[in-house]
């Protein structure tokens, strides 16, 4: 009941505001973590938009997510000097440590991966950011080290 009155807080926001879903979208995002089914539904039936539309959005900008992501969410610069210098090399390390694809969480909720086409840091390649934190001239061998430290701030070491 609290989920449907939050939403419902949200979409009377912006009900009356040209290019509103948008905003909308966005505050569910940062809400529920990712934007459920059942919130696209309700959001559709109030504005009377087809839900069509609300999902060629979400599924359109790469900042929605239909799935939940984890606590920390592992982006993974793909931009072409990231590249060069060995993203991939990081990329695959992180998948083999936490045992999931991109685009995937860990059971235990801790960790999601998603690959970023640039990060815009191009001086401190190959990057990857958890959060808010950025590591910067990553080797792939320093992959076990770097997610230990969030490990043991969760108290799972």
């Amino acid at each position: 009941m609290e989920q449907i009155e939050k939403l419902m807080e949200i979409v009377e926001h912006y009900r009356n505001t040209d290019g509103g879903l948008i905003p909308i979208l966005h505050e569910v995002q940062e809400h529920y973590g990712y934007v459920p089914r059942e919130a696209q539904e309700k959001i559709a039936s109030e504005l009377n938009v087809p839900l069509s539309e609300i999902f060629g959005i979400i599924t359109f900008y790469s900042r929605f997510t239909l799935k939940p992501k984890g606590k920390y969410n592992a982006f993974v610069c793909m931009g072409t000097a990231c590249y060069v210098k060995g993203s991939d090399k990081v990329l695959d390390a992180i998948k083999d440590h936490l045992g999931i694809g991109n685009g995937e969480t860990t059971e235990d909720g801790l960790f999601s991966i998603e690959e970023a086409r640039c990060v815009g840091a191009c001086g401190l390649a190959p990057i990857i950011m958890l959060n808010e934190d950025v590591y910067a001239w990553v080797k792939p061998e320093e992959i076990p080290d770097i997610f230990e430290k969030y490990r043991i701030k969760e108290g799972q070491v």
